[in-house]
């Protein structure tokens, strides 16, 4: 079933979760790890192409999942969960969201900063649209660092509730995700 139901993630909603997370955390990683390269190193230019590139599958990603949301909306939260925690996991969705926007924004200014395009994969450029800013790569460079580290503090929080439900509720909230909920 690719469409979502009223008790179950369709396969698309699934994919695009599970392909996002993997996103999220490899950009995070690569990202740690770009910052103690030095300019001789092998992997100096080539790590911030692909970072960028990736960067931007996320976002296109992103872009889909929330259009997506329009056309088959998410299963109804399970009967079990209480009101704090339906509101503290709507709290954390768009939170991640807002925040992956804040990332993709402030990525596109760091690499457009100074009037360079931002390339996809070197298959074709993304004109830079604001330049000439006094130290705006630096300063969209603190809010991309620093914002990374609040999405990562807001994953751990979304993995500890899917976690929390699964083995101290015994609840189907993760299964959901996974496509295991057989009986939901």
């Amino acid at each position: 079933m690719i469409k979502n139901s009223t008790t179950r993630f369709g396969l698309l909603s699934r994919s695009i979760h599970w392909l996002s997370a993997l996103l999220v955390l490899s950009l995070f990683a690569v990202g740690l790890w770009m910052q103690g390269l030095d300019y001789y190193h092998d992997w100096y230019r080539t790590a911030p192409d692909l970072h960028r590139s990736f960067g931007i599958v996320l976002m296109l990603l992103t872009v889909a999942r929330l259009v997506w949301y329009r056309f088959s909306p998410k299963p109804k939260p399970l009967s079990g969960h209480s009101r704090i925690e339906r509101i503290v996991s709507v709290a954390v969705h768009h939170s991640l969201m807002l925040l992956l926007f804040v990332m993709f924004i402030s990525g596109y200014l760091i690499t457009t900063a100074k009037g360079d395009p931002l390339y996809f994969f070197n298959l074709f450029g993304i004109p830079s649209t604001v330049n000439g800013i006094a130290n705006l790569e630096d300063i969209a460079g603190d809010i991309h660092k620093y914002v990374a580290f609040f999405i990562i503090g807001f994953v751990v929080l979304h993995v500890a509730g899917a976690l929390k439900h699964h083995f101290i509720d015994k609840d189907l909230t993760l299964k959901r995700m996974l496509g295991l909920d057989k009986n939901a």
